[in-house]
């Protein structure tokens, strides 16, 4: 259960989707004066080092950051996310990638919060060294869909929730809804993003439905599908079809950043044929 290392994942095609819809959102709370806090249920180790052996034996990144590294017409709303990239790798080379923890505490101001939840032991240890002692950020040890519902709602109610299982444990695809919607109950203000892979086996799509139906908010999906190259080799990881988005309550014109943003990333994480799918599952109010 707790044998899941993102390092062999880190950087790359569903990384890159997640975390520039996550810069997306956190720009947009951050543009208000007031302060906001995160929750990011699934942190991992912060940030990862793309030398190290795990990432180099699966060198996701390349077919991920390695592709948009070396863009300098990326779309103007990505702007803060790729801020984040050249902080960390100001020499110019593509040595580091930020987890979602390291995104996030880009957007943070002093007021502002980020509680961050990891079970795995050595990941939970690592986090706590790239914390130091930043009296900003909490760290908690806890099941992530039983934290989903235990640390909501947070002490400042204006935030977001990151949500971004492993789904190595596959009863994650049938609980999560349910887990959402009790959270949602406890925090109806909230935004919430859920991510999910898009496999074979088409798990999400249940998971998808369900979330449709129990959740009581509007929800916005973002997908980006992959593709074969010609010479025949993966454009990501083996078996990752696409990478999916779920965004409860999402905020003003999200969506139309998110389409735009979405579309430039199906084209560059592949040869130019990728394909990227957005819209409203449903709305709760204009």
């Amino acid at each position: 259960m707790l044998s899941y290392q993102h390092i062999y994942h880190a950087g790359g095609p569903a990384d890159v989707h997640k975390h520039a819809a996550l810069s997306l959102l956190l720009e947009r709370l951050a543009a208000k004066a007031k302060p906001f806090s995160v929750i990011d249920l699934y942190a991992g180790e912060g940030r990862y080092d793309l030398t190290a052996e795990a990432a180099q034996k699966t060198k996701e990144y390349a077919h991920g950051v390695g592709r948009l590294w070396p863009m300098s017409d990326h779309p103007p709303a990505l702007q803060r996310y790729f801020d984040v990239l050249n902080d960390l790798n100001a020499d110019g080379a593509l040595r580091t990638y930020p987890g979602s923890p390291e995104v996030i505490r880009a957007f943070m101001r002093a007021e502002d919060h980020l509680t961050l939840n990891e079970l795995h032991p050595a990941a939970y240890r690592t986090l706590r060294h790239w914390r130091a002692d930043d009296s900003r950020i909490s760290i908690h040890k806890r099941n992530g869909l039983e934290a989903l519902v235990g640390l909501v709602p947070p002490a400042i109610r204006r935030g977001l929730v990151f949500i971004d299982p492993s789904y190595e444990v596959k009863s994650e695809y049938a609980d999560i809804a349910a887990k959402i919607a009790r959270a949602t109950a406890k925090w109806p203000q909230g935004i919430y993003a859920l991510w999910y892979p898009i496999l074979t086996e088409g798990r999400h799509r249940t998971m998808i439905e369900s979330a449709s139906t129990q959740v009581d908010a509007s929800i916005f999906k973002t997908e980006i599908m992959l593709t074969r190259p010609k010479d025949g080799n993966a454009d990501g990881p083996v078996g990752l079809l696409g990478s999916g988005l779920l965004i409860f309550n999402p905020p003003w014109q999200f969506d139309i950043a998110m389409s735009e943003v979405g579309l430039w990333l199906a084209k560059t994480l592949t040869d130019g044929d990728g394909r990227h799918t957005s819209g409203w599952l449903k709305r709760t109010k204009d």
